[in-house]
């Protein structure tokens, strides 16, 4: 994602990675349990292998000793992870969601997390969202992209908020 960001794609949300630093750090502050689901794609042509650049955390994401790190190898951080099993160990209903990518990897795992009846908070502005190729030519835009996620996900599966609002929640 930060290639893409490099590249100079459209992104829905530019200050999504500044904006998942504050929330990282607002978690870590407040002693909340934060846990990194990296994708590891098994597809041997794919640059999000784990050990390829691209499958690393971006830097306003790195993982620091002692937070829990899973590998994942499909859309939902649930999928084969354990990480359902984590959290109910450890007696955790709730969950902030952020980090990429908004219409996909971030969607799959939300709408398994409802379903698993877990509250979802989804900080909008800590949510990396680009345009798509279109199913019937041309491209949707990252803002469209963004906007039409949210609205699916905050219609049923998640409460939609902001890194602002959690930290107000927190303070």
């Amino acid at each position: 994602m930060a290639d893409r960001i490099r590249s100079g794609r459209p992104t829905a949300t530019p200050d999504a990675p500044d904006r998942i630093a504050t929330l990282l750090l607002q978690a870590r502050d407040s002693g909340m349990p934060v846990i990194h689901v990296l994708h590891d794609d098994l597809h041997p042509e794919s640059p999000f292998r784990k050990g390829l650049p691209g499958a690393a955390p971006m830097p306003c994401a790195v993982p620091l000793t002692g937070e829990t790190v899973l590998w994942k190898h499909g859309s939902s951080a649930f999928h084969g992870t354990g990480l359902d099993a984590h959290l109910k160990a450890r007696g955790i209903t709730e969950l902030v969601v952020a980090g990429a990518v908004a219409a996909f990897c971030v969607t799959s795992t939300t709408r398994q997390a409802s379903d698993l009846g877990y509250r979802v908070l989804l900080p909008q502005d800590a949510l990396l969202g680009f345009d798509i190729p279109a199913h019937d030519g041309g491209r949707i835009d990252a803002a469209t992209v963004q906007r039409v996620t949210l609205s699916l996900l905050g219609a049923d599966f998640a409460t939609l908020t902001t890194v602002g609002e959690l930290a107000d929640q927190t303070a």
